[in-house]
């Protein structure tokens, strides 16, 4: 087993092994007095590995109920997430319970958020099921849900009591969400890991959903989160390609989902670094063709005009502009605070219409 320990508000640990989920009870009896469990999910997880997980709890002696909720980013929202808090008020949960989030990062988010604000905190702990999860979201303790003007504008921090990836949970995992994963892997490699992203270059996505990838990319996050947990300096350098990509996927009414808007986001990035001189033109040109052998969009084909409106909302923005995160080289990256009068010339220098 590969095991991160992330030392934030809360210190915890992130355990990596193939086969951790029919083992997830014994471990969680370890940590948590907890009652009950309520496991959350989306539909078609849950009718992966609901079953499973509700096995391995109730053989370590908890009681356990089973909130699912529809799959898809758009169900990442108020109205989601106020059934959950009713839920769990209903069967009455309390502070001393348990919340476990099994399912990608829509529910990760979802059920953090729930967590941080049910009779003002409980614990919870995140069973992520794809890639984009186990390497990303599912570590650091953002959670949010979407509102009707743009990604994640209502959320908060709060630290989980465990994470437990298990890497065989990618074998059900269908090819493009795989992919989505990967263009967060691409994005840990460009911050901080040049060899991971000539790993990439040659061995293709197989590579990206390795036990030692996702060990990687976490051990990454762990070093930024510890440096800054609450977003305020070098944490951000975590949102490279999501300012662009988040205005990308909003643009798109979610048809994109979240890793092919950031990888288009990242490509955007990029071309506006090397335009700028911020960084050589064949790095942009190997980032690109590396999220297009992924089998990642690179291309914005939504109008600079529309993705202007949406960056504008960015939880992001500060004042009177957006922090823009910028490649310098593959390996190092800076955070460029971008006047919001000067955004639509970032947008048309990344190859906004």
């Amino acid at each position: 087993m590969k095991t991160v320990s992330i030392h934030a508000s809360r210190q915890y640990e992130v355990r990596i092994e193939a086969g951790l989920l029919d083992r997830a009870g014994a471990l969680l009896r370890s940590l948590s007095r907890a009652e009950t469990a309520c496991v959350v999910s989306g539909e078609h997880v849950n009718a992966l590995y609901g079953d499973r997980l509700q096995r391995s709890l109730v053989q370590a002696g908890f009681r356990v109920l089973r909130f699912v909720h529809p799959s898809g980013e758009q169900y990442k929202n108020l109205e989601t997430y106020g059934k959950l808090l009713d839920f769990l008020a209903r069967k009455g949960l309390g502070r001393s319970d348990l919340l476990i989030s099994l399912g990608g990062g829509v529910t990760g988010d979802l059920t953090g958020f729930a967590a941080a604000t049910y009779q003002r905190g409980m614990d919870y702990v995140q069973i992520p099921t794809s890639l984009l999860a186990m390497v990303d979201s599912s570590v650091g303790g953002k959670t949010a849900v979407d509102l009707p003007a743009g990604k994640n504008l209502a959320g908060c921090f709060w630290q989980p009591l465990a994470v437990l990836c298990d890497p065989a949970l990618l074998q059900t995992l269908p090819e493009e969400e795989l992919r989505c994963g990967a263009a967060e892997v691409v994005k840990y490699a460009i911050l901080r890991d040049v060899a991971l992203f000539e790993t990439l270059e040659r061995e293709g996505l197989a590579a990206a959903g390795a036990e030692s990838t996702i060990f990687r990319c976490v051990s990454i996050k762990r070093d930024l989160v510890e440096e800054d947990e609450f977003d305020r300096g070098s944490r951000r350098l975590l949102n490279l390609g999501h300012s662009f990509g988040h205005a990308v996927e909003l643009c798109s009414a979610y048809a994109l989902c979240h890793g092919q808007a950031v990888s288009v986001g990242m490509v955007m990035a990029a071309r506006a670094a090397a335009k700028q001189g911020i960084c050589p033109p064949e790095t942009a040109e190997r980032i690109c063709a590396l999220l297009r052998a992924l089998g990642l969009p690179t291309e914005c084909t939504w109008p600079a005009d529309a993705l202007l409106q949406a960056m504008l909302r960015d939880k992001k923005r500060r004042g009177s502009s957006l922090p823009l995160i910028l490649p310098e080289a593959l390996g190092r990256c800076r955070v460029e605070e971008a006047p919001l009068s000067a955004l639509g010339d970032w947008l048309r220098l990344g190859g906004a219409i």
